[in-house]
């Protein structure tokens, strides 16, 4: 008998370690769905990092880029940024947003090409930022 899951709205059951570990706990089907959003990521993001963060799949890149989750009546994307859904308006049309959040299904999943075109939006944001950053923090010497 399988045991109650600690969060009634997802499929986890206990806080996963790293990504793998949470795709072994979702159900064969939503692991189908999540794999392939997960390598859409990782194709439009190398350079990232693959962490758990909030108890959700996340990439890192210059700062926290993109999570998704699985929940038992939908699948999550989280962009991280509402200057990129607000940009993405349009196109995530057809998708229930919500705070951040975007819903979809293993009928009506995100298409690829949007996910990787956010994606890539989210990596030159957090470059941009980056750079501002470090510009901000380093005070040259001044000449007289």
């Amino acid at each position: 008998m399988r045991r109650a899951s600690s969060n009634p709205r997802t499929h986890m059951r206990r806080p996963a370690k790293d990504i793998d570990a949470y795709l072994a706990g979702v159900p064969k089907d939503a692991r189908a769905v999540l794999e392939k959003l997960r390598k859409t990521i990782k194709a439009a993001a190398p350079k990232a990092v693959e962490v758990i963060s909030y108890g959700m799949p996340a990439f890192k890149l210059h700062g926290l880029l993109v999570f998704f989750a699985s929940f038992k009546d939908h699948f999550s994307f989280f962009p991280g940024s509402k200057t990129i859904l607000n940009t993405f308006r349009a196109e995530l049309e057809p998708f229930k947003t919500f705070r951040g959040t975007v819903h979809f299904s293993a009928d009506h999943p995100l298409p690829a090409s949007l996910v990787t075109r956010i994606v890539k939006a989210r990596v030159k944001e957090n470059e941009e930022r980056a750079r501002a950053r470090k510009r901000h923090r380093f005070v040259g010497p001044t000449l007289m």
